[in-house]
């Protein structure tokens, strides 16, 4: 447990866990062999993941371009809703082996929406790679899984490592959950 901004957050996912992983995930992209690989970071909550995985995938010796695209479907609450594009990428894709990153997979709205976006455009391929899976919040509606995942995630609001919570909590080098006042 941890006391931030006089709140106790309980870590889920611990800053040393996170960084292992992240270098397993690289190596699982690297070992898929994409050609002309473009990664896309989700913004905002993917940010902090997506910089510390694309250096791993440096380190396992991959050089993919960079680009990002903000969609959103929570808005300022915690529950999924309509998915708005809110920035776009500059790149073409067609024709190339695409990543997503997000922070997390949890009812596949935003994704599914992305990939189909990307897809329509003619990319090559479009390949997910997530954080934090909570595969309970999925429906038989949106059947998405992730092609990489960091972590399955327990049924909580969590908030560390680029998520928030009402815009706090982005900068701590951990996943943890809220559990009250300290």
């Amino acid at each position: 447990m941890q006391i931030v901004r006089g709140k106790r957050i309980d870590v889920l996912f611990s800053a040393s866990a996170i960084a292992r992983r992240n270098l397993e995930l690289a190596k699982e992209i690297a070992a898929r062999d994409y050609k002309d690989l473009l990664v896309i970071s989700i913004l905002k909550g993917s940010f902090i993941f997506a910089a510390d995985l694309i250096r791993a995938m440096h380190d396992a010796g991959l050089a993919p371009e960079v680009e990002f695209m903000m969609l959103s479907a929570y808005g300022a609450g915690t529950e999924a809703g309509e998915v708005k594009m809110l920035r776009d990428i500059d790149s073409d894709v067609k024709g190339r082996d695409v990543l997503l990153i997000d922070d997390i997979l949890e009812s596949g709205t935003t994704l599914t929406h992305a990939r189909k976006i990307l897809m329509d455009r003619d990319a090559n391929s479009v390949a997910i790679a997530v954080l934090l899976d909570k595969r309970t919040r999925r429906s038989a509606k949106t059947p998405l899984d992730a092609d990489f995942t960091g972590f399955e995630c327990p049924d909580h609001f969590v908030v560390g490592y680029g998520m928030d919570v009402g815009h706090a909590f982005r900068e701590l080098p951990f996943v943890g959950v809220v559990t009250g006042d300290a």
